[in-house]
């Protein structure tokens, strides 16, 4: 069963359990520019080309849309 635990500061509800929080954070061991893809895909759980396939794709099809949202995550993340 789920414990959920509140932050302290107070806010909603976490679903931890254990210390194990699934969190995004760029996966710069196996990246290939800012480990964006790679740590979507660690994040979801699937194979990295996969993910850098589907943002190769989505920019291409997106007139590069895709590939500011790319920057404002690596921007961003950790």
């Amino acid at each position: 069963m789920n414990q959920l635990n509140h932050n302290a500061g107070g806010g909603a509800p976490s679903d931890r359990t254990g210390s194990n929080s699934h969190r995004f954070t760029l996966d710069k061991r196996n990246a290939k520019l800012a480990g964006v893809c790679s740590g979507i895909a660690r994040y979801f759980e699937v194979d990295a080309t996969m993910v850098r396939i589907g943002f190769v794709a989505g920019t291409l099809l997106g007139f590069g849309s895709l590939l500011i949202v790319y920057l404002i995550i690596a921007l961003v993340a950790d």
